[in-house]
């Protein structure tokens, strides 16, 4: 489960997703498009319908990853354990995963119930700079040294508002929709 507000999704996403899934035990990587964050402000957020059509197009093609809506039925915030509960038994036979950054890590002791998350669910954490995990905080944590491209939703959404180019940023297609469909202006 790779949980994100996707906003929109790109190839900083798409290069860390490729990185586990080819260096980890997992076969397959959900994308989870969170409505809502509780620990992140909803004012820039696209209606997650259409950061879950973004995301579909960034993955087409790719039968090792799946977009997911499940947190869109669920109560908001959107909190990971409740998401994983759900999915645990819509899904009893399915062993799953949580892929983080080390920032998230480093943060998960503010998580509703995060002893639960980690007694209970592998996490897989991908270091960031300047976020390094020094302290497992389960012994089902696994550390990843995935490339890294300084790249954020939050720099796009401001290069669109701009009008500069956000080639290479994104998969074509993503980026043919954004502008067709006027995102984020």
């Amino acid at each position: 489960m790779y949980f994100g507000s996707f906003n929109p999704i790109h190839l900083g996403h798409l290069i860390i997703a490729n990185y586990v899934i080819e260096h980890s035990h997992l076969d397959k990587i959900w994308f989870v498009v969170s409505p809502h964050n509780p620990l992140k402000q909803t004012s820039s957020l696209l209606n997650e319908y259409n950061r879950l059509h973004l995301v579909e197009i960034a993955i087409k093609g790719n039968n090792k990853f799946r977009a997911s809506n499940v947190e869109f039925g669920l109560p908001k915030p959107s909190y990971t354990i409740d998401t994983l509960t759900y999915l645990q038994e819509k899904f009893p036979h399915e062993q799953f995963s949580v892929i983080m950054g080390s920032d998230s890590y480093q943060n998960l002791p503010r998580w509703k119930n995060y002893e639960q998350l980690l007694k209970h669910y592998p996490v897989i954490v991908y270091q960031r700079p300047g976020h390094e995990v020094t302290e497992k905080l389960s012994e089902q944590t696994y550390l990843l040294n995935a490339p890294l491209i300084e790249i954020s939703a939050t720099m796009i959404r401001q290069m669109i508002r701009e009008q500069k180019s956000i080639r290479y940023l994104l998969p074509d297609e993503v980026i043919d929709y954004i502008k067709e469909n006027r995102y984020y202006l």
